[in-house]
């Protein structure tokens, strides 16, 4: 059975890359490829992940700077077994009648803020996905 990991946010130029860029890191690093998939997007995709995000995951030894903000789909959502939200509104990132379980994050949005304060955004999304793959790891796979 894989468990579908959905980190969805309106514009899939921020918190949620981050967040998708740790969880295929911890995908590979404890071998889960036949046992989670992930799903990112947003609800109003922007045109590009924002820079100063680019930047400091760079720091990290991760290149964002090929992909592409997307739009998620009500299929996609319904089918996740996890939808992470990223503090944006639930109005716009909530479809009603999911199947599986909501958790809002509550993350403060990086676009336009400095390196220090994307620097430490980018780390509770990095404690946070590591913290829900070692729930998964117990509970699920």
């Amino acid at each position: 059975m894989t468990t579908t990991v959905a980190f969805v946010c309106v514009q899939n130029a921020g918190r949620s890359q981050m967040a998708t860029a740790f969880a295929e890191r911890e995908v590979a690093d404890r071998g889960l490829e036949d046992d989670v998939e992930i799903i990112t997007g947003g609800t109003r995709p922007a045109d590009h992940v924002h820079q100063e995000v680019v930047e400091t995951m760079r720091e990290e030894g991760f290149d964002l700077s090929d992909r592409e903000p997307r739009e998620v789909t009500f299929e996609e959502i319904q089918r996740a077994d996890y939808v992470i939200t990223m503090g944006c509104s639930a109005d716009d990132v909530c479809p009603a009648g999911w199947a599986g379980e909501n958790r809002d994050w509550d993350l403060t949005d990086p676009d336009g803020k400095s390196p220090a304060e994307v620097r430490a955004i980018r780390d509770e999304i990095e404690s946070r996905v590591v913290e829900l793959f070692d729930e998964l790891e117990r509970e699920y796979v």
